[in-house]
């Protein structure tokens, strides 16, 4: 009895299809490369998730999402691929978030523009995008801020020796980054308008050598 295989004229295995002709050898898939892309694929999603998380939450430079990125560990060029893309739609935008810290902590904390540079350098911020920021703060705007700050505080401290009422004043506005040339015009306009001088008590408020390089006391 003939086998099956001779019936039929089908091609046993390895062997050759009706006709003599061989069968069509298939590639065996890229599965290296495939994974590869896989692997990039999945780092992205990952990456695209944590920095949504963050600036759901609050916004971020793009200083503060990659050394997030960093630290759970997603690879460069997935983090890279990711923050260019976020950069590209402006969900990134380093120079609308100085902007945006600039307006706020100046008018909500009354920091200087020398602190909130500070704060922003901290950030990761460019330094282009900070002088642009801050240089948009009118230095008129500054030196009355710092008079606010002063005109709050000075009758919490009335009562005290004078001495203790400067440094307790100049002290306030130092935390908030003016200059000791700001804190001490402003301070002792605020007490001679009080109608005390601290110069007949022996307390020396002239304005320190480096008030004729402050450019912000140069707009008193």
């Amino acid at each position: 009895m003939r086998r099956s295989s001779e019936r039929t004229g089908a091609a046993a295995p390895g062997g050759t299809a009706p006709g003599g002709t061989a069968p069509a050898a298939r590639e065996p898939p890229a599965e290296p490369e495939r994974a590869v892309a896989a692997g990039q694929a999945g780092q992205e999603a990952v990456a695209r998730q944590i920095c949504l998380r963050m600036l759901t939450a609050a916004p971020r430079t793009r200083a503060q999402l990659a050394g997030a990125l960093r630290r759970r560990g997603v690879p460069e060029e997935a983090a890279e691929a990711v923050l260019g893309r976020f950069g590209a739609v402006k969900l990134i935008d380093d120079a609308a978030f100085a902007a945006a810290w600039v307006e706020s902590r100046h008018h909500g904390r009354g920091l200087s523009g020398r602190a909130l540079a500070a704060e922003l350098t901290h950030r990761g911020v460019p330094s282009e995008d900070i002088e642009a920021a801050v240089g948009r703060l009118d230095p008129r705007q500054e030196i009355a801020t710092a008079r606010g700050l002063v005109a709050r505080r000075l009758a919490s401290t009335r009562g005290q020796p004078l001495n203790a009422r400067i440094r307790r004043l100049t002290g306030a506005l130092a935390r908030k980054g003016y200059s000791p040339a700001i804190a001490y015009r402003v301070v002792r306009d605020a007490l001679e308008q009080e109608g005390l001088d601290p110069a007949a008590a022996g307390i020396e408020l002239d304005d320190p050598p480096e008030a004729e390089t402050d450019p912000l006391f140069s707009q008193w």
